[in-house]
């Protein structure tokens, strides 16, 4: 094999590592995240403290601190974000799907929602929302599914599986496949049929952004991976920003309520604080 002029000594390889330092790509974390630009209106770029964008089969997870806010946006409108949302201090504690969803009777999430745990406290809320479809019900695809329609669904792979992006951006914070639970899937939404079946329901025209609200301390894994239902035969999600930043605490959301069983949630939510703080 013949090694590249460039790298073929010590001083050269060197030399050519270090050239590669002030280079850029197009989907990459902004470092330090201060200076992220094209912000959402009324964010200081010295409270952001997380800004990335990803290309399709891409994977991150950030911890977000009790108020702060995360902004997910479609920039050009095919994108699928699959996220899932941990109790940052207890990781034990995840979002709870089925209970997001039948807790609250409402399948098709958007402005309002809050996002449950497995123990019943609100983990997040959503704030905003200009796509309104996002998808509770399919979860994120897996290795085998991604095999059959794409030929592999391995994790380097030009396909990989939602799943398997959620195993190593979970590895960061100690987390094995087993502490995987179904994902919510962003952008993409499924609609339930008359007869029981599921249609997929594809994306509104960028750019569109969904806002959330932290309401506990929060770990938040994301990956940008294809839908379920998308039967396109090729591996096709677009580029998904995120921007988080400290913010103040917002209004009572207890009051703010608008049914009692968010009330419930945000009481358990507020308790836990009380006395993990004691």
């Amino acid at each position: 094999m013949n090694t590249p002029a460039h790298t073929a000594t010590l001083d050269a390889a060197r030399a050519h590592a270090r050239s590669q330092a002030s280079t850029q790509s197009a989907t990459q974390a902004t470092i330090p995240s201060t200076e992220a630009t094209d912000l959402p209106p009324g964010v200081s770029a010295a409270d952001v403290r997380w800004d990335e964008t990803l290309a399709a089969g891409g994977y991150t997870a950030l911890t977000l601190a009790r108020h702060g806010r995360l902004r997910l946006s479609d920039l050009e409108g095919d994108t699928c974000a699959g996220m899932l949302v941990y109790n940052a201090q207890n990781t034990a504690e995840r979002l709870n799907v089925a209970d997001t969803v039948k807790v609250q009777w409402q399948t098709y999430l958007t402005s309002g929602a809050v996002l449950l745990s497995d123990l019943g406290r609100a983990l997040m809320t959503i704030t905003a929302d200009t796509s309104e479809r996002h998808d509770a019900l399919c979860g994120g695809t897996t290795k085998a599914a991604n095999e059959r329609r794409y030929g592999d669904g391995a994790l380097h792979s030009s396909s990989p599986a939602a799943r398997e992006l959620f195993t190593v951006a979970g590895a960061r914070h100690g987390l094995a496949r087993r502490d995987l639970p179904p994902s919510l899937n962003l952008f993409k939404s499924a609609r339930v049929e008359g007869d029981g079946t599921l249609r997929f329901n594809g994306s509104r025209t960028a750019p569109t952004y969904i806002e959330l609200r932290a309401d506990l301390d929060v770990l938040v894994l994301i990956v940008n991976s294809p839908h379920p239902l998308d039967d396109r035969s090729s591996y096709t999600t677009t580029t998904l920003r995120l921007t988080a930043w400290n913010a103040a605490p917002p209004p009572d959301p207890i009051a703010a309520a608008v049914s009692p069983e968010r009330v419930r949630a945000y009481e358990n939510s507020l308790q836990y604080v009380i006395g993990a703080t004691r």
